[in-house]
């Protein structure tokens, strides 16, 4: 049994062991010499995990049910594997320059993963806090890396009190669905859930469990951390928390809502329906103001977590299809723009007022033009990748019959579009300022006409992703 179950979970263990390895590697070698070597190492098994992990089959359970390998879990692992490593390289030449490239970084990002996989596997509520709990305390570290930075000091600090608000609230739903159901299996508490409507110890259960979930994605009204961490951490890092995540955590969502009360939807798709709305609007609203493009890109992850959510709150197929399709797009978008925004520079500084992009396409003609299509993509304007996201979540709300979701979708893109086309106006139509440097990095360079590219050929085909996302989707939803 132990054996089966440790052949189950071998990608996890795997991540956890080169984890712990690094780390004495860093304790026993030159630490400034073997950071970059532990970084690309990281990144090299991040990416094999996520091959191995994308040649998966099947459903298979561990540790009688608490951890569940399907091919919902396989989807999400493999985004958030490779996003890691996409995230982890393009840092490299910042973190270095800023001297804030240690050997814990990667590893401290590695450990944040493997509780990023715990989290889209768990069949369990304690197997689920086990994992939130080690992806949240190893990016709280990460978020306070520069510790001679006030504005980064305050940024660890907030996400930590916060972050451990979320937990308590998220513990203290478990502990009411625990002792409503009298189990912390899902599948148990599916089986224990009478009729199509949940008991009003249940449901408060679930309330909690839900709110300590949305200050994981940074749904509203549970969002106030998100634009201050993400000014505060070094840019990396910001980069990170915008991917992989974002994925863990909407993944986790819907592997609560639909394996432990997926009897019910009715009683939880109109809660998340609500968040789905305001998390649209506000930041949506709340971008319009910001200059800075690292908090500018916070509410933007918020208005886009909004759009995932409305997928979800179809609890439908066809709607968890259309939230990892849309996380997917949405992933790769901001593995571009946060590659850009490291490359905005001035004397060697970085810069993140909008406003020093003003004539940028005549500096960087090539790089405009990416960041364009990648603005255009990230507005949801046709016929960039981003639409057919858009699109996707806005027709699963319609067939769910939540016509009304997906008209106030529609209009919170419109509305979200001003601030994504100002970026495009300062680049090609605002008025002349002193140029930023040239970057020479070919890997940022690399990873922003990538993920440009990708926003224009993938709308032939999704370049294949429709399918496993619906095969996903289908092991979930059953």
């Amino acid at each position: 049994m132990l054996s089966s179950d440790i052949s189950v979970v071998l990608p996890e263990i795997i991540l956890a062991v080169f984890a712990m390895g690094a780390l004495m590697f860093g304790v026993y070698t030159s630490k400034d010499k073997a950071a970059p070597v532990i970084l690309w190492a990281t990144a090299l098994v991040m990416v094999v995990l996520g091959m191995w992990t994308l040649s998966g089959q099947g459903e298979v359970t561990a540790f009688n049910g608490a951890f569940v390998d399907d091919a919902f879990s396989r989807y999400a692992k493999v985004v958030i594997l490779w996003s890691g490593a996409a995230v982890l390289v393009m840092g490299q030449g910042y973190m270095a320059k800023h001297d804030l490239l240690r050997f814990e970084y990667p590893i401290l990002v590695a450990l944040a993963t493997v509780g990023m996989m715990m989290m889209v596997s768990a069949g369990d509520l304690m197997a689920l806090y086990i994992g939130l709990e080690l992806q949240s305390l190893s990016l709280y570290v990460v978020a306070s890396l520069r510790r001679d930075s006030v504005k980064s000091t305050e940024a660890g600090l907030k996400y930590f009190v916060l972050g451990a608000l979320s937990s308590g609230l998220l513990l203290y739903g478990i502990s009411l669905v625990y002792g409503y159901s009298g189990t912390t299996l899902f599948a148990g508490v599916m089986d224990s859930v009478d009729g199509e409507h949940l008991s009003i110890g249940l449901l408060i259960g679930l309330v909690f469990i839900l709110t300590g979930l949305s200050f994981k994605v940074s749904a509203v009204p549970f969002h106030m951390w998100t634009p201050d961490v993400y000014e505060g951490s070094p840019t990396p890092v910001t980069a990170f928390f915008a991917t992989a995540p974002k994925v863990a955590a909407m993944g986790l969502f819907a592997r609560v809502v639909h394996d432990a009360f997926g009897n019910t939807v009715s009683d939880w798709s109109q809660i998340v329906a609500l968040i789905a709305v305001l998390s649209m609007f506000v930041g949506a609203i709340a971008a319009i103001g910001q200059t800075n493009i690292k908090r500018l890109m916070a509410y933007s992850s918020i208005s886009h977590m909004g759009f995932a959510l409305m997928g979800l709150a179809a609890g439908t197929i066809e709607g968890v299809q259309a939230m990892l399709i849309y996380m997917s797009i949405y992933v790769t978008m901001n593995v571009g723009t946060f590659a850009f925004v490291l490359m905005m520079q001035r004397d060697g500084k970085p810069v993140t007022d909008i406003k020093s992009l003003n004539q940028y396409a005549t500096q960087e003609p090539l790089r405009a033009a990416a960041m364009l299509i990648l603005m255009f993509s990230l507005a949801g304007v046709p016929p960039m990748l981003g639409f057919f996201g858009k699109l996707a979540v806005l027709q699963a709300a319609v067939s769910a019959g939540m016509a009304w979701l997906a008209i106030a979708g529609v209009v919170a893109s419109v509305i979200g579009a001003f601030y994504y086309l100002r970026i495009v106006y300062y680049m090609y139509f605002g008025e002349e300022t002193d140029p930023l440097d040239r970057s020479s990095s070919p890997v940022l360079w690399g990873l922003l006409m990538a993920s440009a590219v990708i926003m224009v050929v993938g709308m032939v085909n999704l370049f294949g992703v429709e399918p496993l996302a619906n095969a996903a989707a289908m092991a979930l939803v059953k």
